[in-house]
């Protein structure tokens, strides 16, 4: 007879840092698809269990959706989020790729007026865990990209031409 010792309890272990605040992925508005909080709830997810399948399913999406929403543009800020969630380092990218913002002597992409727009709506996600758990969220606004906006504008109404 085949006899099964009970496994040891697992240990809590801290993560590495802090999740960092993270902007949405801008998406087409639809219920069932990524919405803001649903993007918001899969990164605390993904830092309880350490895995994009199950973090995935918990907020009744698929992985490879998942995955499709890190890749596409303006998610750099939720790509760093998903990192700081696994405990990568700062820039690590699930494929061995660094961060485009990362590398040395790179100048960031702009921002445009439209993603300003979608920033300041959505605000920016802080993802909340208490030992190891995901407790919930919280949407702070995003003051920095208003008054980038409006300073855009200003100079935009300025302008003679």
């Amino acid at each position: 007879m085949k006899r099964y010792f009970p496994s040891p309890p697992r240990r809590w272990v801290r993560p590495r840092g802090r999740i960092p605040l993270f902007h949405a992925v801008p998406t087409r508005q639809r219920a069932d698809g990524w919405t803001p909080e649903r993007q918001a709830r899969f990164i605390g997810f993904l830092a309880e269990t350490r895995s994009v399948t199950e973090a995935a399913r918990r907020v009744s999406m698929a992985r490879e959706t998942a995955y499709r929403l890190r890749e596409r543009p303006c998610a750099e800020s939720f790509a760093r989020a998903w990192d700081a969630a696994l405990g990568r380092p700062a820039g690590a990218q699930a494929r061995g790729k660094s961060h485009p913002t990362a590398a040395p002597g790179k100048r960031p992409r702009k921002v445009t007026n439209e993603e300003l727009g979608w920033r300041v709506g959505t605000g920016l996600w802080q993802v909340r865990i208490y030992r190891g758990r995901f407790v919930g969220l919280m949407r702070k606004p995003d003051n920095s990209a208003l008054l980038r906006l409006l300073a855009r504008l200003d100079r935009a109404r300025a302008d003679p031409s």
